[in-house]
């Protein structure tokens, strides 16, 4: 161990345990969703714990904080946090939610920031984290399906927002007089031989087409182009997808996690 020779080498050197100790803190992280509340803890990039309901109380907030002790915590959601959950985080941590005005730690050059879903700049952050040097093409397979694009100057671009599966199987039902309502994908042909296999085809295959092709235009100008896909749908699409892509489960958790890790890190530097 070297010695710490003067008062600048100490200062150096508290500061640095500060960060140390931060970053192993334990830290909640909570995905508010269209359907479901997704939360987990992390100590570092490793994910120690997981849960995901319709509804987060401040009961499970208690069982996690007994449990793991988070110093930390960080919530954004596609819907409102609810007041309770929003009250307990602001006083039993150091909260962050997550909206167009924290920090992150890439640029964001969406024209309308305060309308961008913060689970869209999540997966964005984490893309940019997990490959800093390359464009990447994430595309999250939920309620809705969207797709993002992060260039490979840590640049948020943009991307696009479509009807997720359900919600496309949901429409052919209640917008028509005699169609059925879809409730499960068990068909795996291009041509149903029955009204519900041409739906399961037409919606599903129709879905496979899409992805496919904007994974195509994007690899036409970024050839060295790395796709991931997550989402409650993405294990179902990514055996269909014939480009190569990475599924990885709770990216919009990690991204979150990543943009904790930046704004406690920001906090430390600024004491």
């Amino acid at each position: 161990m070297h010695p710490i020779e003067n008062v600048t080498d100490m200062e150096n050197h508290l500061q640095k345990k500060k960060k140390s100790d931060a970053a192993d803190a334990p830290r909640l992280v909570i995905d508010f969703g269209n359907t479901l509340t997704k939360f987990a803890v992390y100590r570092g990039d490793q994910e120690v714990f997981f849960d995901a309901k319709e509804r987060l109380s401040t009961d499970d907030l208690e069982k996690i904080k007994q449990q793991f002790a988070p110093a930390y915590a960080i919530a954004a959601g596609v819907v409102n946090i609810p007041d309770d959950v929003r009250h307990y985080l602001t006083h039993h941590f150091h909260f962050v939610e997550f909206t167009h005005h924290t920090p992150v730690p890439i640029e964001n050059l969406y024209k309308t920031p305060e309308t961008l879903g913060s689970d869209r700049l999540a997966v964005a952050v984490y893309a940019a984290a997990t490959y800093p040097a390359a464009p990447c093409l994430v595309i999250d397979a939920g309620t809705c399906i969207t797709w993002d694009f992060v260039d490979e100057k840590q640049r948020y671009i943009g991307g696009g927002i479509t009807p997720g599966l359900t919600m496309r199987y949901k429409a052919l039902h209640t917008f028509t007089e005699r169609l059925p309502l879809v409730t499960d994908q068990n068909f795996e042909g291009l041509a149903g031989s029955t009204t519900q296999e041409s739906i399961q085809a037409g919606v599903a295959v129709g879905i496979v087409a899409e992805m496919e092709g904007i994974i195509q235009r994007f690899l036409m100008n970024h050839p060295n182009l790395n796709v991931l896909i997550t989402g409650g749908d993405s294990k179902f699409f990514a055996k269909k997808l014939k480009s190569n892509i990475f599924a990885i489960p709770n990216l919009v958790l990690r991204g979150l996690n990543i943009i904790l890790d930046f704004n406690v890190n920001k906090q430390q530097e600024g004491n």
